[in-house]
């Protein structure tokens, strides 16, 4: 059954980490009468919002540069510093098997023990970008329940960067130590989302590289525009498994939602809309592949277009007058 939408807000707002924790999995899934369900929470959470003075981080990076080793580092130094912290990871491969979801979990285990910390890894539903539509629901969830900083983790797949920009305040990229001729092989539109490049595992045989790549970014954020406007992008380097650079991470944090805090009210305001778009493309979607007459077609026109016998924009015009008719 699906649960009372004023007693699971009220459960919310209270703090209650297993009604936070029922209604992530609510907003991430695909059932109709879950999303009724979940459309009438937030309705409900939205009545009195919170989150004005919350901070969202979306910490992103390529598989392997360690993204679940910074984030718990950094997220239990911003507990020790009273940050109450959510920790919203969204990951591809527990999309469908749930394989990944234990690993994460074991990853982050000091973390998702501390007492001001909700800890969710979080399927990716296959949503492009990364970035599953669910999570901009769960990170309004996670302010609700009284959390001031989320950290969203995303998969670092190229798009996902981008699409995080839609989600939180501050976009942090992880870059691992390189041979100094990486900078070649950054993806320059990736870097240009980012407010803060962060340098990993300055440690060991890797603390002269990293601080080398630290220096190599910091030279290229100088070329390019700033992603957030007053506020003008750094590179740091920190070691997470020793825990040391953690502070000027956060002190950079704390500088960025400084200098943006005039302008982070018009900024969420403009994802809100950016966020209605991309529900409507997604549930305009959904709908014209389930009408009858565009599914019997859309198989022969894929093949066609995939052929070279039919362009595509013609094809994407046959199905949306299929879908009009069928419609009216």
């Amino acid at each position: 059954g699906v649960t009372d939408p004023a007693a699971a807000a009220r459960a919310v707002r209270a703090g209650d980490r297993r009604a936070l924790a029922r209604a992530v999995t609510l907003v991430e899934s695909a059932r109709a009468d879950h999303r009724e369900a979940a459309e009438a929470l937030l309705a409900e959470l939205a009545a009195a919002p919170a989150g004005a003075d919350t901070l969202r981080i979306a910490v992103s990076g390529a598989p392997g540069v360690g993204k679940s080793t910074f984030v718990e580092a950094f997220g239990l130094h911003l507990l020790e510093r009273g940050r109450r912290l959510a920790v919203l990871a969204i990951d591809p491969s527990s999309a469908r098997s749930g394989g990944a979801v234990l690993g994460d979990k074991t990853r982050m285990a000091e973390l998702a023990r501390a007492e001001a910390a909700f800890v969710r890894p979080s399927p990716s539903g296959g949503a492009s970008g990364g970035v599953a539509r669910g999570a901009r629901d769960a990170v309004l969830l996670c302010e609700a329940a009284g959390f001031d900083t989320v950290i969203v983790e995303t998969v670092g797949a190229g798009q996902s960067e981008i699409a995080a920009r839609d989600l939180a305040d501050m976009v942090v990229l992880l870059v691992a130590p390189g041979g100094g001729d990486e900078l070649q092989g950054i993806k320059r539109g990736v870097v240009e989302v980012a407010d803060l490049v962060v340098a990993t595992k300055e440690d060991g045989a890797f603390a002269d590289r990293a601080r080398r790549t630290c220096a190599d970014y910091a030279a290229a954020l100088r070329l390019m525009r700033p992603a957030t406007p007053g506020w003008t992008p750094r590179a740091l380097s920190c070691s997470a498994l020793e825990r040391r650079g953690l502070d000027a991470v956060r002190e950079a944090v704390e500088a960025f939602a400084a200098a943006t805090a005039e302008t982070a009210a018009a900024r969420r305001a403009e994802q809100a809309v950016a966020w209605m778009r991309a529900e409507l493309r997604a549930a305009l979607e959904q709908r014209l592949r389930a009408a009858p007459a565009v599914s019997a077609r859309l198989e022969s026109l894929e093949r066609r277009v995939a052929s070279g016998a039919l362009p595509p924009a013609a094809a994407a015009r046959a199905l949306v007058a299929a879908f009009l008719d069928g419609a009216g």
